[in-house]
């Protein structure tokens, strides 16, 4: 049984990963902001942490990290409070998260990021070139920190049911791939800890997700 701490705990991705890890038989910790969401959260699977990135030092974030084997960061703005809370969710939220971690002694942290390419031709908003910015900025940290990392890149989020399929690999073409498919990825990748140090781009395909994950383990 794995310990995995969760830092974002009640998004759609995550609640998704949640239930497929208790599926595993692995306890999961999910650190929540809003007390409505610790209900949900238990019923999925999960123990709820009260805490929020906006609050919490490295030193308190560490203490409820301790005895976790890994910890996955599917924290996010999701574009609510402009940039400001963008930088500090998405940017700072995961310095912060990292420096946890290394206090805590864990080495595995899996980070959900984002598709270089998301939605470029489109008409957006200043702000999402600053989200991109600072996603690119939390993909270098961690890429720079001593931790066995993985950072997924999955294209479009899609609410719709997973295939269980994906196309996955250190460059794939841009497309949309379901949260479903998303959170079986990352349920692999904490079944699977000789793959780290790498960058996966995800996007829906033919090839199912452990399949998927295994061709790549060797990279």
């Amino acid at each position: 049984m794995t310990k995995v701490f969760i830092v974002g705990g009640a998004g759609k991705v995550a609640k998704r990963l949640i239930k497929q890890l208790a599926e595993r038989n692995h306890q999961v910790l999910a650190l929540h902001r809003n007390p409505e969401q610790a209900d949900e959260l238990s019923q999925l699977g999960a123990k709820p942490v009260p805490g929020s990135l906006l609050e919490l030092d490295a030193a308190g974030l560490s203490r409820l990290m301790a005895g976790s084997d890994v910890v996955v960061f599917s924290a996010g703005a999701g574009g609510k409070g402009g940039p400001k809370m963008t930088n500090a969710i998405d940017g700072l939220g995961l310095e912060l998260a990292v420096a946890a971690a290394r206090q805590a002694g864990i080495r595995r942290f899996l980070l959900v990021s984002a598709f270089p390419e998301a939605l470029r031709g489109k008409q957006m908003p200043d702000s999402f070139e600053n989200y991109m910015a600072v996603k690119k900025l939390a993909d270098i940290h961690l890429a720079e920190s001593d931790l066995d990392w993985v950072i997924l890149r999955p294209g479009t989020l899609l609410d719709e049911a997973g295939s269980g399929k994906v196309r996955a690999g250190l460059a794939v073409p841009y497309g949309d791939v379901s949260r479903d498919d998303v959170a079986a990825m990352l349920a692999e990748l904490v079944d699977s800890p000789q793959v780290n140090r790498i960058i996966i781009e995800l996007a829906q395909g033919d090839t199912p997700v452990a399949e998927a994950l295994h061709r790549l383990s060797g990279v």
